[in-house]
């Protein structure tokens, strides 16, 4: 078995080579697609394999950039399995594991409705679960139904693997409830929460009792410091939590991060209160496979950022910003983020692919209000520009002020024709859009592709 293992994962990592040499693509999914047809038990054993186990990160948004820290804590150690280029199903796993030669750690971004299989067949030492957000209702229906396959996947973790979860998120927190091997993190800055739950929050009702919970401090979305007034479920105690937190605009942050092992003031080049949130998941998930406060600090502070999640990309004289939106969620903190300095130019590119959730209804529960008064003109991109033009237009943007440019390659390049030099364009993509901007500034040669580990 483990020769025949060994031809097909050969044949497999000659299949990723080919794929890119033909310029079909990163080989980040293909191997692995023929590694599951030929051999599906291929994964179990070739996980197997790693001499320090599995670390598996999942979420609805953040898991890229938790999944890329993480990788930077830890890779300074060991020698990785991961998934870089977010192929977060089965197949991008398998692929992963096939371009692991001599790996020690698997490290893992999980598609939330493929964690269930993807625990099965890789036996974690450790999962980081850090929220679960309305997201693709046409893929993944309502948030409730994925909570109940991930109660599933994680009552069957055994005893000896560890469970991290936001504590902050009342229902992945909930999924540790009675475990003795859990990290539970969590920010703790009230400075920074909202004044009130946002309309768009999810979930907004107690996992037990039904009640409507109260906020002592909501921060993102319904993340936050939660308790039930009728049953009294709350947050629970936090084990790793981001305190004396600093935002600086469009730079990064500061915060103190304090664990049982520990307290670290950290330097982060990545702006954002959700950014803080990815830093304290990936900090908790390093620490459970037996990272030092001192390597977690180093690891977070020498991290910029994962593909198309607050890129810096300059052209010229000019930078282009790349920020993802894929839901209200996370919509609405990169605005929030750009509420710091608004931008003159902001490109927003709205496609309807399967990987976006062809359901594009969510735009409405988007806050846009609040930047559209300050901004100085948008561009509505992608294959549902004209809709993304509509509710703009809705949300009080002068028709002088919005201009709608499907073609996104023209899109970006009539944003930077407005902005001037030495100032950033900002583009605001949804997922496929995000692909497809980058392949036109790999094209431009202004990147390396996604796929490529190495820094241009």
């Amino acid at each position: 078995m483990s020769v025949r293992l060994e031809l097909e994962t050969l044949a497999a990592r000659a299949v990723g080579t080919a794929s890119r040499a033909a310029g079909r693509g990163g080989g980040t999914t293909l191997p692995g697609k023929l590694l599951w047809k030929v051999d599906p038990g291929a994964v179990d054993a070739l996980a197997a394999r790693l001499s320090s186990g599995v670390g598996l990160v999942s979420a609805t948004n953040g898991k890229t950039t938790t999944t890329a820290m993480a990788a930077s804590i830890l890779g300074v150690q060991q020698r990785l399995a991961w998934n870089r280029a977010g192929a977060n199903l089965l197949s991008g796993i398998a692929s992963a594991l096939v371009a692991g030669k001599g790996a020690e750690l698997g490290l893992f971004e999980v598609d939330e409705a493929a964690l269930p299989e993807a625990i099965a067949r890789t036996h974690p030492r450790a999962i980081s679960l850090g929220n679960l957000f309305r997201d693709q209702l046409d893929r993944y229906g309502e948030l409730e139904i994925l909570a109940e396959k991930w109660r599933e996947a994680v009552a069957a973790l055994p005893s000896a693997a560890t469970l991290v979860v936001n504590g902050d998120d009342p229902v992945v927190a909930d999924l540790a409830d009675g475990r003795t091997n859990a990290i539970r993190f969590g920010l703790d800055d009230h400075r920074h929460a909202r004044p009130a739950l946002q309309h768009a929050a999810d979930s907004k009702y107690c996992v037990r009792c039904g009640t409507p919970y109260e906020y002592a401090a909501a921060y993102v979305g319904h993340l936050g410091d939660y308790r039930c007034p009728s049953c009294g479920h709350a947050r629970p105690p936090l084990d790793v939590v981001a305190r004396e937190i600093e935002l600086v605009g469009l730079t990064g942050s500061r915060f103190r991060l304090e664990a049982p092992t520990g307290a670290i003031q950290v330097e982060l080049r990545l702006p954002g209160l959700y950014n803080v949130y990815n830093a304290a998941a990936a900090s908790s998930l390093a620490f459970a496979l037996g990272a030092s406060p001192a390597t977690v600090r180093d690891g977070l502070e020498k991290f910029s950022a994962a593909f198309g999640r607050f890129e810096r990309i300059a052209t010229g004289t000019k930078t282009i910003i790349v920020l993802l939106i894929k839901n209200p969620a996370a919509a609405n903190e990169a605005l929030r983020t750009l509420e710091t300095g608004v931008p003159p130019v902001l490109v927003v590119a709205l496609n309807d692919g399967i990987a976006d959730g062809q359901d594009v209804s969510w735009i409405w529960d988007v806050d846009f209000e609040p930047l559209l008064p300050h901004v100085g003109r948008v561009i509505a991109s992608g294959s549902r520009a004209a809709e993304l033009g509509l509710r703009l237009a809705y949300g009080g943007l002068p028709e002088e002020r919005l201009e709608v440019v499907p073609e996104l390659e023209q899109a970006l390049d009539r944003g930077l024709e407005l902005v001037e030099a030495g100032t950033d364009l900002v583009v605001l993509p949804t997922y496929t859009a995000m692909l497809a901007l980058r392949g036109i500034l790999t094209q431009r040669r202004l990147v390396k592709p996604y796929w490529d580990g190495s820094r241009r």
